[in-house]
């Protein structure tokens, strides 16, 4: 019997109770990036359930959505644009500050990265509450782009992150928890 992409990376993912502390169960998604066959398979999916939505750019969401997003670009022969935290691009950038539950922080672009106006799509490792990629979302408008749609490894559900993106655009996930 052959499992299914979910069932496959999700016998990968290592489940790390009380980090970063105690009550919190992280989905340690290294295994993924550690195993070739597996990692081939993230991103083969990735850009399989994502071609159809046109992106012109991959943009990825620091850290681990550089990890994802370049693959992904490579594979699907696109640009990749960073979005970081503050002061680690050169040059003019946009940047956008948003609250966290416990805090606040700040995502930037660079001024020029999105010049013409490309149709864009958000990569990230996780899925969680949705407050980073939303605000990345809202960075990406702010610098020019058109944002078609996000795309994520894993997603946990029960934080209900997909209420906080925008709704009439595509979430992809491929796993979910």
């Amino acid at each position: 019997m052959d499992l299914s992409l979910d069932q496959q990376l999700r016998a990968l993912v290592r489940d790390v109770p009380d980090f970063p502390k105690p009550g919190i169960l992280f989905r340690d998604l290294s295994p993924l990036m550690r195993d070739p066959r597996a990692w081939r398979l993230v991103v083969e999916g990735l850009a399989a359930k994502v071609e159809s939505h046109r992106p012109e750019l991959i943009v990825g969401i620091e850290a681990r959505g550089f990890l994802v997003g370049n693959a992904l670009a490579f594979a699907m022969d696109r640009g990749f644009v960073p979005v970081r935290k503050p002061g680690k691009l050169p040059g003019p950038v946009e940047a956008i500050d948003y609250s966290l539950e416990y805090g606040s922080d700040r995502l930037e672009i660079q001024e020029d990265a999105l010049a013409g106006a490309p149709r864009v799509l958000i990569i990230d490792d996780l899925l969680a509450t949705g407050g980073t990629a939303a605000a990345c979302a809202s960075l990406v408008e702010k610098a020019g782009g058109v944002v078609c749609g996000y795309g994520f490894v894993a997603e946990l559900t029960e934080l209900s992150g997909r209420n906080r993106l925008q709704k009439n655009l595509p979430i992809e996930a491929l796993i979910s928890y």
